[in-house]
């Protein structure tokens, strides 16, 4: 980050390339249109380079601040656009009509259907604490940095979220 603060242009590029897919799959899961993820993760990584002076490493690591970047930015286009939810089935693969396995490909686009009409149900806390873990991997301590709450109160999103997909998709796959 000290070098990204100098201008360091390599720097970026090492930044990139270490967060720049999780990143664009965060902000898939986060924004209502999910094919806006890709511009919203190049303005977070523009706010970045601009910012990079004003980072803090006492205050936060350098993950932590990029998806915090994100979410806000993620945040403010959803509320822009009024319209919520999480992922729709534009983002499941295409049948493949001709391949062997076609089924199996069909019961697991089914179920990643499923997953995400649940997924959209949750509550936007539980739903970005949960993505946060599962797509990014962050810890406990990390997603509450990113969110701005405490690492218990992430531990209770994460289990009612968890507790409410399981319900939700309760006798559905099997």
């Amino acid at each position: 980050m000290a070098a990204l603060a100098t201008g360091d242009r390599q720097a970026m590029v090492r930044l990139i390339r270490r967060h720049g897919p999780g990143l664009r799959r965060f902000l898939a899961g986060t924004l209502a249109a999910p094919h806006e993820a890709e511009d919203l993760a190049q303005e977070t990584f523009l706010r970045v380079w601009s910012a990079a002076a004003r980072y803090d490493p006492a205050r936060a690591a350098p993950a932590t601040w990029v998806y915090r970047i994100a979410l806000r930015l993620a945040i403010d286009r959803n509320r822009r656009t009024g319209f919520r939810r999480f992922l729709g089935l534009d983002a499941a693969p295409d049948p493949e009509d001709d391949r062997p396995g076609t089924e199996a490909g069909l019961a697991a686009r089914q179920e990643l259907a499923l997953t995400q009409r649940a997924l959209a149900t949750l509550p936007d806390r539980q739903r970005r604490a949960l993505l946060l873990r599962a797509v990014s991997g962050m810890t406990n301590a990390e997603i509450a940095a990113t969110l701005g709450i405490s690492a218990g109160a992430v531990e209770q999103l994460l289990v009612r979220a968890r507790a409410a997909l399981r319900a939700r998709t309760k006798g559905e796959w099997g």
